[in-house]
């Protein structure tokens, strides 16, 4: 009982939808005092069942039914699929918003790193930060004085700590929030998807960190991310959200496994579609995969010979220089395969001007293993900021249909994760 730091317990979260700042105080009041007396809410619509999934309901509930408990220097991996209710979940843990019913048990201080610069003032330096943080924590001067050159030694940002934070980039953003949430000594840690706008370099001190927070200091990490290698290299137990509820929950390996098995029943998306919005100032409108073979369809997977094409048509709202589209293919949902950036061709959006236009990109052939794919993209101007993400929009599945050559069909079962082949030469 004493080691337990974090106790959920019938934890659920609803949402009105379309409504900004829902009701007036006199609703609120009466709400308040109807959950207080465990009657149902007086403002709720008539015959409304507030399900997750009843499409005529004004109300949808994020979160429904969540009860765990995280022991004293436990890290425990919090994974899902998008709109499952991780970040949900984690804001009522940081009290960023309240439960709609339920009751948290917590014991000690929660530090939380949700966003890109959760709880910096964009006016104040990078020093000021630490010590409103610190101050928001209940730490005094003297105590986070003595982390003050710790925080700005992690966070490698001590040429601009006494610039605007306004000024910096995203991801010194992340590093000077995360060194701020780990040094001053919470008990309790909470990081999102946050970490994956840092370099590669940045993710493994952060890891290590927090390793470091919880086997040598005692404290507790929960976290949440995408890269499943990640979260098996760091957590011991973990939580499988989807759709607001815990599906599955036990050691991490087991909870991971059952997650990327859920990637077998996905429908292949082989294309998608946005309504355009002005006020994006690149923004992906459509996007395919296709082959240029005749051994697949529309509809069905692709052979692992085929000759895969990705095409995303996008639109730039104002004229822009040194933006970027990128796409990420994943495997099975776990970690990022390969990363392209429009960097890496002559059609770098630079002094691009307003309008419509289409990239065409050629996988090589054979590339891809039997497995099911998924593609993320996104828009941006990099270490400054990202105009769009867009995650799984295409998913897709690759087998082997044809019938080569025994020596290729023995590549493409070879360990590993490409099925390329080489050109070896011979000499004496």
């Amino acid at each position: 009982m004493s080691d337990v730091v974090l106790r959920v317990e019938n934890l659920w979260k609803q949402y009105r939808l379309g409504v900004t700042g829902a009701t007036t105080l006199r609703d609120d009041l009466a709400r308040f005092w109807a959950r207080m007396r465990g009657k149902e809410d007086p403002t709720a619509l008539v015959g409304s069942t507030n399900a997750l999934n009843e499409v005529d309901s004004d109300y949808v509930w994020a979160l429904q039914d969540i009860n765990f408990e995280v022991k004293r220097g436990e890290v425990l991996g919090i994974i899902g699929k998008n709109g499952a209710g991780k970040s949900t979940l984690l804001k009522i843990l940081s009290k960023v918003t309240g439960p709609t019913r339920g009751h948290i048990q917590i014991k000690g201080r929660v530090a939380s790193l949700l966003e890109v610069g959760t709880g910096f003032h964009p006016e104040l330096t990078g020093r000021e930060n630490i010590f409103l943080n610190g101050a928001i924590l209940g730490m005094t001067k003297a105590e986070i004085r003595k982390k003050l050159d710790e925080i700005i030694d992690f966070a490698g940002v001590a040429k601009y700590v006494d610039t605007p934070v306004k000024r910096y980039s995203s991801g010194m953003r992340v590093r000077l929030g995360f060194a701020v949430a780990a040094f001053l000594e919470p008990e309790i840690l909470v990081v999102d998807e946050v970490l994956a706008v840092g370099d590669a370099e940045f993710q493994k001190k952060a890891i290590g960190k927090m390793q470091d927070v919880s086997q040598g200091e005692g404290r507790t990490v929960l976290f949440v991310s995408h890269q499943m290698d990640m979260v098996r290299n760091l957590c011991e137990k973990g939580l499988l959200l989807q759709s607001g509820k815990i599906i599955f929950s036990g050691e991490i390996n087991k909870v991971v496994n059952t997650y990327l098995a859920s990637y077998k029943n996905i429908n292949n998306k082989l294309n998608f579609s946005l309504e355009a919005n002005e006020g994006i100032a690149i923004q992906i409108l459509r996007g395919r995969i296709y082959s240029l073979n005749e051994t697949s369809t529309d509809t069905a997977s692709f052979d692992i010979f085929d000759q895969l094409v990705i095409e995303l048509e996008y639109m730039v709202s104002e004229d822009i220089s040194g933006a970027l589209v990128n796409f990420e293919l994943m495997r099975g949902g776990e970690t990022i395969f390969m990363s392209f950036d429009t960097d890496e061709s002559s059609l770098l959006l630079n002094e691009r001007k307003k309008g419509i236009y289409t990239y065409q990109i050629k996988l090589p052939s054979p590339l891809l293993k039997p497995g099911i794919y998924s593609i993320t993209t996104n828009t941006g101007i990099p270490n400054i900021t990202i105009f769009q993400r867009l995650e799984d929009v295409i998913v897709f599945e690759v087998d082997i249909f044809s019938k080569p050559s025994s020596l290729m069909s023995y590549a493409a079962k070879r360990k590993g994760i490409i099925a390329t082949s080489l050109t070896w030469n011979l000499s004496n």
